[in-house]
């Protein structure tokens, strides 16, 4: 799914414009990246956890050429941990979809 195709489905649901839904879904990543960026956890109950991880600093091998190392420095990166609750949504559609399926 695209932004554009959440921006669609939820028009579509709670029968409003896509106009009137976009600045929202905007407002809604641009919120979570402020906290993201200032350090921030954001905790969405039942959904998940995106949170800021620091990854160390390490050697590499240069793609292109193996026998180079690189030194890759350390560096913070977003994550994003599901929750309970869409594992749950996840696995059971998961399994629905399965279970028509035949056999060999």
């Amino acid at each position: 799914m695209t932004k554009a195709g959440l921006i669609d489905l939820i028009a579509e649901k709670v029968a409003l414009k896509k106009k009137d839904i976009a600045p929202v879904i905007n407002a809604v990543f641009e919120s979570i990246t402020e906290s993201l960026a200032h350090g921030e956890k954001c905790t969405f109950v039942d959904f998940g956890v995106f949170e800021v991880r620091n990854r160390a600093a390490r050697e590499g091998r240069n793609p292109q050429n193996p026998k180079v190392i690189v030194k890759i420095p350390a560096k913070k990166v977003p994550v994003f941990r599901p929750g309970k609750g869409l594992k749950e949504k996840v696995q059971s559609t998961a399994q629905k979809k399965g279970a028509g399926k035949k056999k060999k």
